[in-house]
């Protein structure tokens, strides 16, 4: 039996793991689980370039109707906290407050470990996981980008 094809919605945040991105969608296409391997990169400026009129498509939306799995990885601190506090002031943070929540989300946190071991930080993911029933896949632990040890 086959699985089905998914379309897979990839968010990078600013944090300095972004730059695994490419690693990441690779071995979700070698895994077989996308319809097709297309990268589009956007920014938050691309949110409203096309739109000059009603009925223009909005990039949020267009995104939310498109996914059928959003993936935030990595999450930083900065859009951890934003979405637990139900912000919206950019394109993944629209995308979230338009998401249908019938769908997966899937969240990995990337930040320093002094960023990690503050407690808004257990509070905000507790939110996404037990309010907003977001799948919480947890950084490891390697030298960091700074060169100290901790949770990537």
């Amino acid at each position: 039996m086959s699985q089905k094809k998914i379309n897979i919605l990839i968010g990078a945040t600013g944090s300095v793991a972004s730059i695994k991105i490419p690693i990441l969608v690779q071995s979700l296409h070698q895994e077989s689980l996308t319809k097709e391997l297309g990268v589009e990169v956007t920014t938050d400026a691309d949110e409203w370039k096309a739109w000059s009129k009603m009925s223009d498509p909005v990039l949020h939306i267009e995104y939310r109707n498109w996914a059928d799995i959003f993936v935030i990885a990595p999450l930083d601190a900065n859009t951890l906290g934003k979405v637990a506090n139900g912000l919206c002031d950019n394109l993944i943070t629209c995308i979230l407050r338009a998401w249908d929540m019938t769908r997966p989300v899937v969240v990995c946190p990337a930040m320093n470990t002094f960023m990690w071991d503050h407690p808004f930080t257990s509070t905000h993911l507790r939110i996404l996981n037990e309010q907003l029933g977001f799948q919480v896949i947890p950084p490891i632990s390697k030298k960091l980008a700074c060169g100290d040890m901790g949770n990537y």
